[in-house]
């Protein structure tokens, strides 16, 4: 872009994506939830050994509030107030016996609930679908695996609140059998993946490591500081598949910018660009940002609310929340192959701010078309 230079810390290495091969970095190149109660007389149980402290606290809790009720004078309380404790031991004993009924269920492969359609061996063991896709053997007696539907157990099932899969990272929620793999997927308590696109990386962890794995494993990532930057993708024009990753810090909070290029089916070029924070949904929610493409007297811009790298690049690409061009608005822009984003990040207002717009003016003064925003060249991942 015309009157920008690229800041002397902004070099980056790249990478590139083919579907054939792995990623690799050339320089200088374009580049528990609470463990349930164990039970041994259920028809249908796997035998699998688990902890029950949760269990055991509740059922602590139900005899003590049962205790008090059942003494008001002892205790000091009113009947009134007797009556209330009472029902809140009831609803802990309802609480502990659907924890009893959910261990069940529970596979003893990978701990988790087998839910329905509930398969049992011809012992009457059952495992979760995902564990008995790669058995050849029942993990509890070792005997042949069979397609035998346990209708008593799926309708048992239909009747218990299974506890989300990530209880054990501080999820307290649970849900119908139905619901549950639903809620899994966008729960809040489930481990971040890596952010970075096209690379290929299994990483998972906490949000508060994420960016380490980013500073330790992926160093060709350009950074830079301020709420204003241009974002710089060299080499639009190669052919494939290609990703151009950048960092922005600014707000105390690192953003991570994303510059995707794919090949459709029909051999059209699309270009999608989009901010990720990273962070939570919630913290996602206190800011805005801004993209635009200024050239050639034109102006392309796109304001939304960015997503936390829990949603995933691919999210926002399905559902067009992001900015979206094909390669011939891409070449209205580009200079020498090689195209600049402008990129501002701000605090959120009240005003709800996910608007798109094209602005092609032939009075667009040239001056608007230049910023003295520090320049940094994505690290290219294809």
């Amino acid at each position: 872009m015309n009157g920008n230079k690229v800041h002397p810390s902004s070099k980056a290495s790249a990478h590139y994506r083919n579907s054939n091969s792995s990623a690799a970095a050339t320089t200088g190149a374009p580049i528990g939830r609470p463990a349930p109660l164990q039970s041994d007389s259920a028809a249908g149980c796997a035998g699998a050994k688990s902890v029950p402290v949760l269990p055991q606290m509740i059922g602590a809790a139900a005899a003590a509030a049962a205790a008090l009720a059942a003494s008001p004078s002892s205790s000091g309380l009113t009947p009134g107030a007797a009556s209330l404790v009472g029902a809140g031991a009831s609803a802990a004993d309802s609480a502990a016996h659907n924890m009893e009924l959910a261990s069940l269920f529970e596979c003893p492969v990978c701990f988790d609930y087998a839910l329905p359609p509930v398969i049992q061996c011809q012992a009457g063991h059952i495992v979760c679908s995902n564990c008995r896709a790669k058995l050849t053997s029942c993990p509890s007696c070792r005997g042949p695996l069979a397609n035998i539907r346990n209708l008593a157990m799926e309708r048992l099932a239909a009747q218990v609140q299974f506890p989300c899969k990530y209880a054990s990272n501080g999820c307290l929620a649970a849900f119908h059998h139905t619901a549950k793999a639903e809620h899994e997927e966008i729960c809040e308590f489930r481990p971040y993946v890596c952010p970075c696109p096209g690379a290929s990386c299994k990483w998972q962890g906490s949000l508060e490591n994420v960016m380490q794995h980013l500073t330790q494993q992926h160093k060709s990532i350009t950074t830079l500081q301020g709420e204003d930057i241009i974002f710089l993708a060299t080499d639009i024009n190669l052919p494939g598949a290609v990703d151009w990753v950048m960092m922005q810090n600014c707000f105390g909070y690192h953003f991570m910018l994303v510059l995707e290029k794919q090949e459709r089916m029909d051999s059209q070029v699309m270009f999608y660009a989009i901010v990720q924070l990273i962070g939570t949904r919630k913290q996602a929610e206190q800011f805005a940002y801004r993209l635009e493409l200024n050239g050639q007297r034109r102006r392309l811009t796109w304001e939304a609310t960015p997503r936390s790298i829990h949603d995933g690049v691919h999210a926002a690409i399905a559902n067009s929340d992001c900015l979206v061009f094909d390669s011939n608005i891409a070449s209205l822009f580009a200079e020498t192959g090689n195209l600049g984003i402008s990129v501002t990040i701000s605090m959120a207002t009240a005003a709800a701010v996910a608007t798109g717009s094209l602005n092609s003016s032939s009075d667009l003064p040239q001056q608007q078309q230049q910023s003295s925003s520090i320049c940094g060249q994505g690290m290219q991942i294809g």
